[in-house]
């Protein structure tokens, strides 16, 4: 029976456990994985869900099979698999995580010599052909399992993003939704003047309070009460493997992906006035307008982690945002964390003296949007094509960078497509007119469901 490899996806391997991903499976991904990168040592490392020590191990052995060594660095986030790997100077890594999948998924994120992603067009497709050939390669001997705990040294290196001095007594929400995020919240706990109001923090495979992800409405109300609750200063949630965290400020509200990237922008730059920022194109009107007026270089790049990874590399940027929640720093190997945004936003909280509203109010307020509405649709080359004859002959700007952008003088909007669902990912944005910005939505969202019924 031909092998079922749906798992392969454009940045990563995600499958349903154990139907595509199993022991066996993981075994063959650890041979090809060393057959295409030929790697010396590799760092491997897990996240909590319940399949994924086993897989690990599988993996790790088909890796030594292959004549490489493994340093297993246990459960922890990919940020972790990340650091090890640009700190230790290895050849690779592979976190096995399906971040905020469904609890019998798993998956695992790969990454060359200085963290350098491994995807679509950068090595997965000859990682997936070897599998499929089974075109393995055998080492003069068998590698060896180095275990090695570097939560002393991942907290240490966290630490030197934030000016300790300035930080000030806070209390803080965290909610990791029975994901990983707490074993690093704790580590640095003794290391800051904050205190933490812990929710849904004991990592759990089970996922007793639902699959980590904070994009869900519903998942959010339990952080937001809770900030109310105890008062907080803001709160912070997390998804699965915690390479994304979201804020709600101290009424609870949940605070667009997008303002924190300006927040972030706005704080790289104060550091490092002639910073490069690279941006994703599904809102920007904001972050342009900041990186702009302060002497910075605000550059779009198309979304994703290995895009905007290879874009901040090659231009050497300073800091990168989506608004999906993914942060990227130069300091870490120009990689994506979930830790370094909270304590940045905490360090901005505490040297201003301002709330969190108050900090995201002006880019709320100048340049309001519509967050990600996610549409299903049967044909979406169809949709696509009419949006684009219907909306850019009046337009003053048309943008195919990332999906579809089109602007106007007041308001623009950005349509693309899902990578791996029948999605439209729909984004409207304006120039400081709430209701400009409820029509237009509206409207565009009406223009697609008629095309579809």
């Amino acid at each position: 029976m031909k092998q079922d490899l749906s798992f392969f996806k454009a940045y990563d391997i995600r499958g349903t456990v154990p139907e595509q991903l199993n022991t066996d499976v993981a075994y063959d991904i650890g041979r090809a994985y060393a057959a295409y990168l030929k790697p010396k040592k590799v760092i491997v490392g897990h996240d909590i869900r319940l399949s994924s020590e086993q897989l690990s191990l599988a993996l790790s052995q088909g890796l030594m099979d292959s004549g490489v060594d493994v340093i297993h660095i246990g459960e922890c986030g990919t940020e972790e698999v990340y650091f090890s790997v640009f700190d230790l100077k290895v050849d690779g890594g592979i976190c096995v995580t399906a971040s905020h999948n469904p609890s019998n998924y798993n998956g695992m994120k790969f990454v060359a010599k200085d963290s350098k992603p491994i995807g679509t067009g950068t090595g997965l497709e000859e990682i997936k052909s070897l599998l499929i050939s089974r075109s393995f390669v055998e080492g003069p001997e068998a590698g060896k399992l180095i275990n090695m705990d570097r939560t002393c040294e991942y907290t240490s290196h966290i630490l030197k993003y934030v000016d300790r001095s300035l930080l000030k007594p806070l209390s803080l929400v965290v909610n990791p939704g029975n994901g990983g995020a707490g074993k690093v919240v704790d580590s640095l706990s003794n290391h800051l003047p904050f205190s933490f109001v812990k929710l849904q923090f004991e990592a759990d495979g089970n996922f007793p309070n639902g699959v980590p992800n904070p994009l869900l409405l519903k998942n959010r109300e339990s952080t937001s009460k809770a900030v109310l609750q105890s008062n907080a200063d803001f709160g912070i949630a997390w998804d699965g493997d915690f390479d994304r965290c979201f804020f709600f400020d101290e009424k609870g509200v949940f605070i667009e992906g997008y303002y924190i990237v300006c927040l972030l922008a706005q704080a790289t730059l104060d550091k490092k006035p002639n910073a490069k920022i690279v941006y994703d194109p599904r809102l920007y009107w904001a972050t342009q307008s900041i990186v702009e007026n302060r002497g910075g270089t605000a550059i779009a790049c198309q979304s994703g982690h290995a895009f905007i990874k290879q874009k901040m590399r090659d231009l050497d940027a300073d800091y990168g945002g989506e608004m999906s929640a993914h942060h990227y720093f130069k300091d870490f190997s120009y990689c994506d964390n979930g830790t370094i945004p909270w304590l940045l936003v905490a360090e901005i909280v505490c040297k201003s003296g301002k709330t969190l509203s108050t900090l995201v109010a002006d880019f709320k307020k100048n340049f309001p949007c519509s967050g990600e509405i996610n549409l299903t649709v049967k044909n979406s080359d169809l949709v696509m094509q009419a949006i684009k004859n219907e909306y850019a002959p009046n337009s003053i700007d048309i943008d195919e960078l990332d999906g579809l952008g089109i602007s106007f003088k007041t308001w623009r909007f950005n349509v693309r497509q899902s990578n791996t669902e029948p999605l439209l990912r729909v984004n409207v944005e304006t120039l400081g007119n709430e209701s400009l910005l409820e029509t237009k939505t509206q409207e565009i969202l009406f223009f697609i469901k008629r095309l579809e019924s």
